[in-house]
């Protein structure tokens, strides 16, 4: 039976992305000195998986990379070579290039062979000057010395029983693969042993009968036998065996040293040129599976058995319903609620991630800033468990780079200013992430120099975006920083200036439905907070009225619900429309049904309501007829169904079956400042 082993595929990417975010974080962490045992063993293993699952698959350029990078770790490991900066530097480099070729494989792009060889020159350099035979030991010459003029025995080769356990070739081992590998580091003679086959009739396809006895003859070390055994270790019966052989040796001390000091060389296998180039793999696509534990599978068996036995009940009910059973008939339909909000509850936990698959890039980023700018920094993460939806996951990771970068290249100071300062030469950076209420909360903290008002103000008048005769609070200069185009950066480089950062932040922060906010004290540091919902697929919403027409308004939206009561709380201005006046402030009315086109029952502002929105930190009053109810709805994509339409960010159906449309407060917003993307509308005249 032949297996398709690209079934597999998926698992090996997402495995060895895994293990390479393994050896990032213990690449990091890494002392300079001598070798934590342990930390490199954990480096090593995810090397190791990596290259063998490769070579399993026939991805041999990244089994080659991978074999060089685990030959400088096993010099670490066994004490070989002490952990310096240099090294720790380069094999992060290998791991960044170790990435780009698995998202070339896995994409089926081109892959960077220049970049490829070379970081791997580099790390065949360093192995070769790296030797312990380029000093004045001899110890390992003078023991091979010994060994030659004490024994006329040598190894020629390896005898190899291998007799795999009937399910193997279910996990995914074929041993033709194992066969090929062999082939590659010797003289290969294999018999087979069918001594155990069954009748036809009795025959399991997916199981192995075959035994094989294998001999491979050449100078191969054991270990390289080992190695290609190793991952069907615990699914068969192995046995290896030297095969040596009487001769005669005269061999002079001079040429064993020749092979000592040359081996580094001889043993670095050439680049394997790609068909294909390019200047650099694209980004590693969204994940298209989740890891889901077995507590939550199991959780959500023990719901269908509640779910079946309530439907029994109901059936049984509705075949000799008589009004005398409307007790138990209400009892069934609220069981049946609980399991349905239960069985919700537990499908959007199988979504939900911990945070730290967007926290674990940071450490090395911070790495590589701050050795850029010459900053001491010291990275906390605190709440890296706290989960939410694998969506909203996906789409944070970069308002949060935008967000950590600004930190460490506008907050945090160079260790001289900080020390004149009277801190510590060493800022701090930290990611917190917790639950309140509904929602995620994700602080950015620095303890740095604080957001310059003063430098902000002038800025933005700069700019033009306020009058320098404007008076603003601290709290009002913190918010221009997230105007488009802003920047107080007076150099641009790659890391800053060019204010294309802090509004794109906020825009998409806004996209998923969330906010982000900003407290600064000069001198001590900055807190942005984004708070977002849990899960972009349900959400609670507050039902409005607007004649005839049913809309639903996001609840982390809204901030108050008012009646005007009297005309002097309004203003006209030319220009601008209708104000409402809220206390000391006065925010723009938008009168929703002017926005959609649609005939309006109540056009008098003191006979209906206005609820008060925010978005893009500012506020607006939507005028609308009558609140009708707060509930929990499914959101359905617009874009995904439709198109993407200014002011709606999608739509639901309700209990009594009729079809909502969720408002998309920014994009009202957007409306109100420009009436011409009025077009763009689910119910202009072209999509009439």
């Amino acid at each position: 039976m032949s297996i398709d082993i690209s079934q597999f595929h998926d698992v090996f990417f997402e495995e060895s992305f895994e293990g390479l975010d393994a050896m990032e974080s213990g690449l990091l962490n890494l002392d300079v000195g001598a070798a934590d045992v342990e930390a490199i063993n954990t480096i090593f293993r995810a090397a190791h998986s990596i290259k063998g699952g490769a070579g399993t698959f026939g991805f041999m350029p990244i089994s080659n990379f991978t074999h060089v990078m685990e030959t400088l770790l096993d010099e670490m490991r066994n004490g070989q070579r002490e952990v310096s900066s240099e090294s720790t530097n380069l094999l992060l480099d290998a791991v960044d290039v170790l990435r780009e070729m698995l998202t070339a494989t896995q994409q089926d792009v081109a892959s960077d062979d220049v970049r490829i060889a070379k970081v791997r020159g580099q790390l065949e350099s360093m192995l070769a000057e790296g030797s312990k035979t380029d000093g004045n030991d001899t110890s390992e010459i003078a023991e091979i010395s010994q060994q030659v003029t004490q024994s006329s025995t040598v190894i020629v080769g390896w005898k190899i029983d291998f007799r795999p356990h009937p399910h193997m070739l279910q996990m995914g081992n074929d041993p033709v693969r194992m066969f090929r590998e062999l082939e590659t580091l010797g003289t290969l003679v294999v018999t087979v042993d069918d001594s155990r086959l069954p009748l036809f009739s009795d025959l399991e396809p997916e199981d192995s009968y075959l035994s094989w006895q294998i001999e491979l003859r050449g100078d191969i070390a054991e270990a390289d036998v080992v190695e290609i055994f190793e991952w069907v270790d615990e699914d068969c019966d192995l046995v290896i065996e030297s095969i040596t052989e009487e001769a005669e040796i005269d061999v002079a001390v001079e040429e064993i040293e020749a092979e000592v000091v040359s081996e580094p060389e001889a043993s670095t296998a050439a680049v394997e040129p790609s068909k294909r180039s390019a200047k650099s793999a694209p980004p590693p696509a969204a994940a298209a599976s989740i890891r889901v534990g077995t507590d939550k599978i199991d959780s959500l068996v023990n719901l269908v058995g509640e779910l079946v036995i309530t439907q029994s009940m109901l059936n049984q009910i509705g075949d000799n319903f008589t009004a005398d059973m409307l007790p138990q008939l209400k009892d069934g339909l609220d069981q049946l609620e609980r399991n349905t909000r239960e069985m919700q509850e537990g499908i959007m936990r199988i979504r939900m991630m911990p945070i730290s698959f967007a926290f674990n890039r940071f450490p090395r980023l911070v790495h590589d800033m701050t050795d850029q700018m010459g900053k001491k920094v010291t990275l906390k993460l605190v709440g890296e468990q706290t989960e939410l939806d694998k969506t909203v996951m996906e789409k944070i990771s970069d308002p949060l780079v935008h967000l950590v970068r600004n930190s460490l290249d506008h907050g945090l100071e160079t260790p001289e200013v900080r020390l004149a300062a009277g801190k510590d030469e060493t800022g701090t950076l930290e990611l917190k992430a917790f639950h309140q209420g509904g929602n995620i909360v994700i602080e950015i903290m620095d303890d740095g120099a604080g957001l310059n008002e003063d430098k902000i103000f002038s800025k933005a008048v700069e700019k033009g975006l306020v009058k320098e005769s404007d008076v603003l609070s601290p709290e009002k200069i913190h918010e221009l920083v997230f105007l488009p185009g802003f920047s107080t950066a007076d150099v641009v480089t790659d890391v800053s200036g060019r204010g294309v950062g802090m509004d794109v932040v906020r825009k998409n922060i806004s996209s998923l439905g969330g906010t982000v906010e900003v407290v600064s004290n000069r001198g001590v540091g900055s807190t942005f907070t984004i708070r977002l919902p849990l899960t972009l697929a349900i959400m609670d919403g507050q039902t409005i009225r607007v004649a005839d027409e049913n809309y639903i308004i996001p609840l982390i939206s809204i901030i108050e619900t008012v009646e005007i009561k009297s005309s002097d709380e309004l203003k006209q201005v030319s220009g601008k429309g209708e104000l409402y006046r809220l206390r000391d402030d006065y925010i723009p009315i938008i009168r929703l049904y002017d926005i959609f086109k649609i005939k309006p029952k109540i056009t008098d502002l003191e006979e209906g309501l206005l609820v008060v929105v925010e978005g893009e930190g500012q506020k607006v009053g939507l005028f609308i007829d009558d609140l009708l109810g707060q509930q929990q709805v499914v959101i359905k994509s617009l874009e995904t169904n439709y198109r993407k339409v200014t002011g709606l960010s999608g739509a639901t159906i309700l209990g009594d079956g009729t079809v909502a449309l969720i408002l998309d407060v920014p994009g009202l917003m957007a409306l109100y400042r420009d009436p011409s993307l009025a077009k763009m509308l689910l119910i202009d005249d072209d999509a009439a």
